[in-house]
């Protein structure tokens, strides 16, 4: 059963980290959309079943990170099909969430260095945008410098943890 949910989840994370990324790269409004539905259907999943993971495991921190990251996704997924500039405090709200869980993720030494690092680096980057929003400024989910390279921290960070859940299952 735990090799199932490992499984389950590496491809929640991995699907989240492709047509996330994708979905801030196309031109097109639709597709953008298609593609962050996606990306948030499976990064939900993937980080619920993960919080009952650690949760059984006793792993607390980790367990509510990824609780408060699926609750912060679902808040970013209701957007997916917005225009982006009207979405932005919704955006802001749900990266801010990320930004928590990522942290109480990340902090504990459960999940590998560098996968940590990744988190904790994802973690500021999204923090620093969601508060540049709620103090006003202009910002959408694809604006350069930031929010637009955090994703690849965070896709990152993802790989880290696909990469300890089917490590787990070999050993």
């Amino acid at each position: 059963m735990q090799k199932r949910l490992n499984y389950l989840a590496s491809v929640g994370l991995a699907l989240g980290g492709i047509f996330g990324i994708a979905g801030s790269v196309v031109q097109s409004a639709a597709l953008r959309g298609v593609f962050w539905g996606i990306d948030g259907a499976g990064l939900v999943m993937a980080t619920s079943l993960l919080s009952l993971k650690f949760f059984r495991r006793e792993c607390d921190f980790v367990a509510g990170g990824f609780l408060v990251f699926a609750i912060g996704e679902g808040i970013v997924l209701s957007g997916a099909a917005a225009d982006l500039t009207e979405n932005a405090p919704v955006f802001a709200a749900g990266i801010a969430l990320w930004a928590t869980g990522l942290l109480l993720i990340s902090l504990p030494k459960v999940f590998s260095f560098p996968a940590r690092l990744l988190g904790i680096v994802s973690a500021l980057l999204f923090a620093a945008t969601a508060l540049q929003v709620l103090a006003g400024a202009s910002l959408t989910a694809v604006t350069a410098p930031l929010p637009f390279y955090a994703y690849p921290f965070l896709v990152l960070t993802f790989v880290g943890w696909i990469w300890s859940l089917l490590r787990e299952d070999r050993g």
